[in-house]
């Protein structure tokens, strides 16, 4: 198993795609652009809808761009081996993907005036996404079953890191106030992290 990630800081990236000498660049190295749009998510939480959207809103709604050049190119990952060069190089304003938790991220970030938008997900939905997508990729180690996977999901034993530690305390806190809304009338127990 050790072979099949990339392990940076305690988390597990695919060897496939990411490099241990990338994440070490992306968080001491990599500089934001003050006219940058990052696009920040935890895998499987729709990313690429949200590009696909972001691409149609930058060209009023003209589709030849996003029917021309593929979504890797538009809005390469900042973390991937393929991404990374093709972002550092890039003139003028870019638009990029990333899946890496914020404290992974680069330092530049929190001090430029670079757009970011964080999509979150239902952690179910990711879940039930994540175990399909997994299973027919060789991206990472198979999980075989949905109930392997749960378990690989809860204690954050997959890519990327913890779904619930994916973001800041404060947005963290907000989530947990939504959701305890959200949830209110729900049978006690019907979760297995309650």
């Amino acid at each position: 198993m050790m072979s099949e990630y990339t392990w940076f800081e305690g988390i597990a990236f695919s060897t496939k795609v990411i490099k241990k000498e990338t994440l070490e660049n992306i968080r001491n190295k990599f500089v934001v652009k003050e006219e940058d749009l990052i696009i920040l998510t935890y895998p499987k939480s729709g990313t690429n809808w949200l590009v696909e959207i972001v691409c149609l809103i930058q060209t009023k709604g003209d589709p030849k761009w996003i029917q021309s050049v593929p979504i890797w190119d538009r809005s390469p990952w900042l973390e991937a081996d393929y991404g990374y060069p093709l972002i550092i190089n890039k003139e003028g304003p870019r638009l990029f993907s990333s899946h890496l938790p914020i404290h992974l991220f680069s330092k530049s970030l929190f001090s430029s005036k670079a757009k970011v938008i964080y999509l979150i997900r239902n952690p179910r939905d990711v879940l039930v996404s994540a175990y399909f997508f997994w299973g027919k990729t060789n991206l990472v180690r198979n999980p075989g079953s949905l109930e392997t996977y749960f378990e690989w999901f809860l204690p954050a034993s997959g890519t990327t890191g913890d779904w619930k530690n994916h973001f800041t305390v404060a947005q963290a806190e907000l989530f947990d106030k939504v959701f305890q809304e959200k949830m209110a009338g729900v049978p006690p127990g019907m979760f297995p992290w309650e």
